[in-house]
C-alpha cells in the first residue's frame, strides 16, 4: 500500500507502508513487561552468588596463610593486603597459596613464585633494590632539596633587606610619641 506524505503543502515523497502484523504475531505488553521484570529480579541474585569458603581444617596452615597474605598486595584493590581483600582474584590467590602450602613449599618459595608470576608489585612492602631506590629514597631527597631551596631563598631575602638605623630626628620623634602615648594610657 502506498501513502502520500505532504510537506508544507506540497507532495514530498511516496512512502511505502509496512503491512500490519497479525494479532498472533504481536506479543502482549504484559508478557514483555513480565520478562523484563524477571530479568531485573534474577540478575542481582545471580551476581551475588559466591563460591563457598574453602574448608579450613588445619588451623596452623590457615594462620601461616594469613601471615603470608599480610605481606602480599591484592592486585585488584592495590591498597589492601591479600588477607584484607574480598576480591575474587584475591580469593583465587589465597587458594593458590593454600595449595602450595599443602604441597610443602616454604614461604620464600611461594613469594618467589608469585613475584615471578606477577612481578614486584605483588609485594606489599617492596624490597630495596636498584630499581626501587627512587621509590624508597625519592621522597626524602625531594624533602631535602625543598628545604635547601627554602633556606637559600630566605638567605637571599634577608641579604636584600638592608637594616638602616634611625636618624637623630627620627629617634627624637619616636621618643616624643612614646612619652605622649604613655601619658594617655595612664590617664
Amino acid at each position: 500500500m502506498i501513502r502520500l506524505c505532504w510537506n508544507r503543502g506540497r507532495l514530498a515523497r511516496l512512502v511505502r507502508q509496512r503491512p500490519r502484523r497479525s494479532k498472533r504475531a504481536r506479543r502482549p505488553r504484559s508478557q514483555v513487561l513480565l520478562l523484563l521484570l524477571l530479568c531485573f529480579v534474577v540478575t542481582p541474585t545471580v551476581a551475588q552468588v559466591r563460591r563457598p569458603e574453602p574448608v579450613k581444617g588445619d588451623a596452623a596452615l590457615e594462620e601461616r596463610l594469613n601471615k603470608l597474605s599480610q605481606e602480599l598486595r591484592c592486585l585488584v584493590c592495590q591498597n589492601e593486603t591479600l588477607a584484607e581483600s574480598r576480591a575474587d582474584l584475591a580469593e583465587d590467590l589465597r587458594d593458590e597459596i593454600r595449595q602450595q602450602m599443602k604441597a610443602g613449599k616454604t614461604d620464600p618459595e611461594i613469594i618467589a613464585f608469585l613475584t615471578e608470576r606477577y612481578g614486584q608489585f605483588i609485594l606489599y612492602r617492596p624490597q630495596v633494590t636498584p630499581t626501587t631506590y627512587l621509590l624508597w629514597f625519592g621522597p626524602f631527597v625531594l624533602l631535602l632539596a625543598g628545604l635547601a631551596v627554602l633556606f637559600y631563598y630566605i638567605k637571599q631575602r634577608r641579604d636584600q633587606i638592608a637594616e638602616q638605623p634611625l636618624s637623630l630626628e627620627e629617634r627624637r620623634r619616636a621618643e616624643e610619641l612614646l612619652r605622649s602615648g604613655s601619658g594617655k594610657e595612664t590617664a
